[in-house]
C-alpha cells in the first residue's frame, strides 16, 4: 500500500526540497589519515549487516499494543479523556503513540542519510569521508528497516515533527562543513539514541527490541565519529565562532525537546491543540524521558569543547545540566553489548532448533 495512504494526518507535499549552498571539497591526499578514525572506517565496514536477515520479521506484533510499554507512559493516562475511554480506544492511543515515536525514527533516519552524504561531499578530509560513506549506507538501512516496520506491523505512520523538520532544515541550508556533524551526529542522533534506547529497555516486544538494539549499536559509532571530527575541527576555532555554534546547539536543544510532545497524537483523538500541550507540560513521565533524553547530548557537547557560559545555563533552565557528567563511552558500549548479547542468544536458539532436528530424524531413521 503507497505510504500516502498510511498517514494519520496529511504530510503535505510529498516531495521536501532544502535549498542548499556551500562548496563539494575534494582532497587528493590519500595516503593520510586520522589512526583513530580509519579504525572507525574500518569498523563501519566489518559491522555492516543486512536488515532483511539479521532481525526475525516472522515475529508477530499487536498493532494495537506495539511495544507493550506501561499505559502509564502515555500522555492522557490518569486524565479525564482517559476514564471515558473504551479498551478498543486505548488499543488505539497506543498504535497512534507507536507510530508516531517510529515515524519520527524514520524521518530522523532519512535525514542523517542525507546529512551524512552531506558530510562526504562537504568535509575537507578523505578519511572523514570515508567514514560518512559507510554511514550514508547504515542511516538508509535504518530507514528501510523503520519504514517496514510501519508498513507492515502497525499500518500506520504519521507526518514529520515541525520541530525535527526546522533543525533539519537549519542543518542542511549551513554551508559551513562542521554543521551537518552538529546538526545531525551530536543533536539529532544524540536525542534519537536516548529515546531508541527507553524504548529499547522498556519494550516487552521482541520485534521492536531488536530493531532498536541493532539500530543502536550503528548509532554509536556515528556519534563517535561525530565527537573526534568536531573535537579536533573546534579546537582550532575562534571564541566567536564556538559561540556561534553554541547559539545553534541551544536553539536546537529547545526544538529537540519540543519535538517530543506528541501533540499531534492527541489532536487526532478530538483534544485541542492548547490542552494537548497543557497535558504534555504536566505529564511527569514525559518530563522524566526529556531529562533523559539529554543524557547522549550534554556530555557530548561538552566533549567536543562546546561549555560556554550561555550554553550551560540554557540546560540548566531545561534541568539537564548536570547530564554533562554521564559516562558517554560507557553508554556507547553497553549499546554494543546489548545487540551482541541479542544475536547471541538467538544463534544459541536456532542452533538448539537445528540439534532438535537432526535428533529427530536420526530417531525416526532408526525407526524406521
Amino acid at each position: 500500500m503507497p505510504t500516502y495512504e498510511l498517514y494519520a494526518q496529511d504530510p503535505g507535499d510529498p516531495l521536501w526540497q532544502v535549498p542548499a549552498s556551500g562548496a563539494a571539497r575534494f582532497s587528493w591526499e590519500y595516503d593520510d589519515g586520522r589512526d583513530r578514525l580509519l579504525a572507525l572506517y574500518q569498523k563501519g565496514k566489518d559491522k555492516q549487516w543486512d536488515g532483511q536477515r539479521r532481525i526475525d520479521w516472522d515475529l508477530e506484533v499487536d498493532p494495537y499494543d506495539p511495544l507493550g510499554i506501561p499505559d502509564e507512559s502515555l500522555t492522557l493516562y490518569g486524565t479525564r479523556h482517559w476514564a471515558r475511554m473504551t479498551e478498543r480506544d486505548k488499543g488505539e492511543l497506543r498504535k497512534h503513540y507507536a507510530s508516531w515515536q517510529f515515524s519520527q525514527f524514520l524521518h530522523g533516519e532519512q535525514g542523517a542519510m542525507v546529512c551524512a552524504a552531506r558530510i562526504v561531499e562537504s568535509v575537507p578530509d578523505l578519511d572523514a569521508k570515508f567514514y560518512s560513506a559507510t554511514q550514508t549506507m547504515d542511516e538508509a538501512r535504518h530507514a528501510e528497516i523503520y519504514g517496514r516496520f510501519l508498513h507492515e506491523k502497525i499500518g500506520m505512520l504519521y507526518p514529520v515533527n515541525d520541530n525535527l523538520q526546522s533543525l533539519l532544515g537549519d542543518t542542511l541550508r549551513d554551508s559551513r562543513w562542521d554543521m551537518p556533524y552538529l546538526g545531525m551526529q551530536v543533536l539529532i542522533e544524540g536525542l534519537a539514541l536516548a529515546a531508541f534506547g527507553m524504548i529499547r529497555d522498556t519494550t516487552i516486544k521482541p520485534l521492536p527490541r531488536q530493531i532498536l538494539a541493532y539500530v543502536m549499536q550503528d548509532e554509536a559509532r556515528h556519534v563517535a565519529f561525530g565527537r573526534m571530527a568536531l573535537r579536533d575541527y573546534y579546537k582550532q576555532l575562534s571564541d566567536a565562532e564556538l559561540r556561534e555554534r553554541e547559539e545553534f546547539v541551544i536553539e536546537g536543544c529547545y526544538l529537540m525537546r519540543d519535538r517530543l510532545r506528541g501533540v499531534e497524537v492527541l489532536e487526532n483523538f478530538g483534544i485541542p491543540r492548547a490542552e494537548a500541550e497543557e497535558y504534555s507540560e504536566q505529564s511527569e513521565f514525559l518530563a522524566l524521558f526529556r531529562q533523559l533524553l539529554f543524557s547522549r547530548i550534554v556530555p557530548c557537547v561538552k566533549d567536543i569543547g562546546l561549555w560556554g557560559k550561555r550554553l550551560q545555563q540554557a540546560y540548566v533552565d531545561m534541568g539537564v545540566f548536570e547530564m554533562g557528567n554521564s559516562n558517554l563511552d560507557l553508554l556507547m558500549a553497553q549499546d554494543e553489548e546489548i545487540a551482541e548479547k541479542l544475536d547471541a542468544e538467538r544463534f544459541a536458539a536456532e542452533e538448539r532448533e537445528r540439534v532438535a532436528e537432526v535428533e529427530e530424524a536420526i530417531e525416526a531413521g532408526v525407526e524406521g
